[in-house]
């Protein structure tokens, strides 16, 4: 019997998660998924994560960079976002909400009493097949968490973003570069090598 294409899709993807290195830390380490490391790298670049901060992780599911945060968060506060649901992990409290719903501000706000010290955001928009068209849904979610930095950042907060190079590069970095005194960028080495994602590092609001 021959095997089907979505079989040896499957197939394929579980041969090359067998020879990532990452995957298999993760697993080892117990991270929830690769992507823990790449917050970890960008943590050691620029050290933003302190122990009395108060961390909003947007499009936290299934909890990677949660569990990277809340290790090294011992006495503040940390709020993850996902419009998917979310396991528990100790010291973070779940959000199951939408970034895009108008509410959303209020009631980040709302948990944390004020503004807050450093936005995460690994969101990514689902897959359509077409690269292009994903690229840009990814870079427009990068766009509305700069427009919420805005609102609920301290003016010494970061942000850390994550946004593909593709068209609308330059006008997600012209929306950084108009908002933020610091706008770096960075690709982990735990970021696949096919991948064209890359982090934004934004530090301290611009004033008017």
């Amino acid at each position: 019997m021959k095997k089907s294409k979505r079989t040896k899709k499957t197939n394929y993807w579980r041969f090359k998660q067998n020879k990532d290195q990452y995957f298999k830390k993760s697993k080892i380490l117990g991270f929830r998924s690769r992507a823990s490391f790449k917050l970890i790298e960008i943590n050691e670049k620029f050290q933003f994560l302190k122990k009395n901060i108060y961390l909003l992780d947007l499009g936290s599911s299934p909890g990677g960079w949660s569990q990277v945060a809340s290790k090294k968060i011992i006495k503040g506060k940390i709020l993850s976002i996902d419009k998917k649901l979310m396991d528990p992990i100790k010291n973070v409290n779940f959000l199951k909400y939408d970034l895009l719903n108008p509410k959303t501000k209020d009631k980040i706000l709302d948990y944390f009493g004020g503004k807050i010290d450093v936005i995460l955001s690994d969101m990514a928009a689902d897959t359509t097949g077409n690269k292009s068209l994903d690229s840009i849904r990814t870079n427009g979610l990068c766009m509305e968490t700069l427009n919420l930095s805005k609102k609920i950042l301290k003016p010494t907060g970061v942000l850390v973003s994550k946004l593909f190079m593709g068209d609308d590069f330059l006008e997600v970095k012209k929306l950084a570069k108009s908002l933020f005194e610091n706008v770096n960028f960075f690709k982990p080495k735990s970021s696949k090598n096919e991948s064209k994602e890359t982090y934004l590092h934004c530090k301290i609001l611009k004033t008017l």
